[in-house]
């Protein structure tokens, strides 16, 4: 359980820097450059959805494998549409490349730390 309080608050924390961030770019007056719209956007919401599934997993709660893994897929799912855009010659800044795999990434341990915390394990059973 203290696994899933640190995780809990690491995401929670890491949502708020996100809507925080990602609201700075989208209603300042900041010029961040060749911003992907979708992304930015993405991103913004989804600080929102962190936020939820911190508390979830801190609290050990049984959705927050599925709400983990509803936040990994789209991530996944907003990260190969990013790249795809990339490959097809659009704009785009270098961090968002990097954040994009740190958000995946950051998901995929959340992810694995609510299935463990579930009575899921690494190794096989029998």
């Amino acid at each position: 359980m203290t696994g899933q309080r640190i995780a809990g608050g690491l995401a929670v924390a890491f949502g708020l820097l996100t809507v925080v961030s990602g609201g700075t770019a989208l209603f300042g007056a900041v010029d961040m450059g060749a911003v992907v719209p979708f992304v930015l956007w993405f991103n913004f919401v989804a600080g929102l959805a962190y936020i939820v599934g911190g508390i979830l997993l801190w609290r050990g709660h049984p959705l927050a494998l599925p709400v983990a893994l509803a936040i990994l897929v789209a991530t996944a799912a907003v990260f190969a549409a990013f790249l795809w855009r990339v490959a097809a010659g659009g704009a785009f800044e270098m961090r968002t490349l990097g954040a994009m795999t740190l958000r995946t990434a950051f998901w995929a341990a959340m992810a694995w730390v609510a299935w463990r915390g579930r009575g899921g394990r690494a190794e096989g059973r029998g």
